[in-house]
């Protein structure tokens, strides 16, 4: 049994001809329903040994595979920070943006490119090496979902009678369609 665990992901990037790098880490330990409602890149509360160890697990695994593409490497980590493999995802996830956001890497832009041949290391991506990737500052990304609150907030759907973008310096959003009635 794994008590209190957090769910921490590792963005990764491998090309066709070996070429791995990873995207730091992010926490998406806020869920409701076994969906992420809330994820933070880096994870916060994780000290630098785990992450480096998070990071190796992720970039051997991908390696033991020759794995090319974008992809998210998914594990539990406990409050004793002992890690445990659950999955990797070989597709851009929808808490991609947080990670794109604090290492400047365009990933679906990489994800198509990789598809299409090319290196990491060529100028269309320009990822020499992982020495080269830098994690700066933190992101958040919060996802709006519908609710009902009475009813024990299980998923609901109807018509948006109101709606108003968050906005400012250092928002981003990354929305499905939403209109108002």
């Amino acid at each position: 049994m794994v008590d209190n665990p957090k769910h921490i992901e590792v963005q990764i990037l491998g090309d066709e001809y070996g070429n791995l790098v990873h995207l730091f880490e992010r926490d998406c330990s806020l869920q409701r329903r076994f969906q992420k409602v809330i994820e933070i890149a880096p994870a916060p509360s994780l000290k630098q040994k785990t992450k480096d160890a998070l990071y190796y697990y992720a970039l051997r695994i991908a390696k033991h595979v020759n794995y090319s593409c974008a992809g998210t490497v998914e594990f539990l980590v406990d409050e004793q920070e002992n890690i445990f493999f659950i999955e990797v995802n070989p597709r851009i996830q929808v808490e991609h943006t947080v990670t794109e956001e604090v290492t400047g890497i365009d990933i679906v832009r990489a994800q198509i490119l990789i598809a299409d041949g090319v290196a990491l290391s060529a100028p269309a991506i320009d990822i020499q090496n992982q020495n080269e990737i830098s994690c700066n500052g933190f992101a958040i990304q919060c996802r709006i979902t519908t609710e009902d609150p009475q009813n024990d907030f299980k998923p609901d759907y109807g018509t948006i009678i109101a709606y108003r973008n968050a906005g400012g310096y250092g928002i981003r959003l990354d929305e499905g369609s939403s209109y108002q009635v």
